[in-house]
């Protein structure tokens, strides 16, 4: 799915594209990755799939050091799930078994016709994946 159709069409409409964007997929060690290239620069969206919610929040733990710091998403911007996000453009959710993984970094520092941050982008990109998530 964040390599699909849906998500392509929101990037393409949340950026203004002229087209829908190049996008290269890869599985590794029950990862799913999907990387966006952007002419501002590389958009990464990433799962991981857990065997169990334990091991899930064990990942989405280490993620949160390798990416800190950090800050928790609080109120109803977390949708009800363990989240945060960076200053730099990553954000981070955990449902169930699966860690979604939405990386901007590497875009410029304000992206879109509307010249919003990276993160505010990831956010926007994440919550239209998680809407579509059903629960296990």
């Amino acid at each position: 799915m964040i390599c699909g159709t849906e998500t392509r069409d929101n990037i393409t409409r949340a950026l203004a594209l002229a087209a829908p964007p190049h996008s290269v997929d890869s599985w590794i060690d029950r990862r799913y990755t999907c990387k966006y290239h952007l002419t501002d620069g590389e958009f990464v969206i990433s799962v991981q799939e857990s065997s169990d919610a334990a091991s899930a929040r064990s990942f989405f733990d280490t993620v949160q050091g390798s990416v800190a710091p950090v800050q928790p998403i609080e109120g109803l911007a977390n949708l009800g799930l363990s989240a945060y996000e960076t200053t730099d453009g990553v954000v981070v959710f955990l449902k169930d078994n699966m860690t979604l993984q939405v990386d901007a970094r590497k875009l410029t520092d304000k992206v879109g016709p509307h010249g919003v941050t990276r993160t505010a982008f990831s956010y926007q990109v994440a919550t239209a994946i998680l809407a579509c998530w059903t629960a296990h």
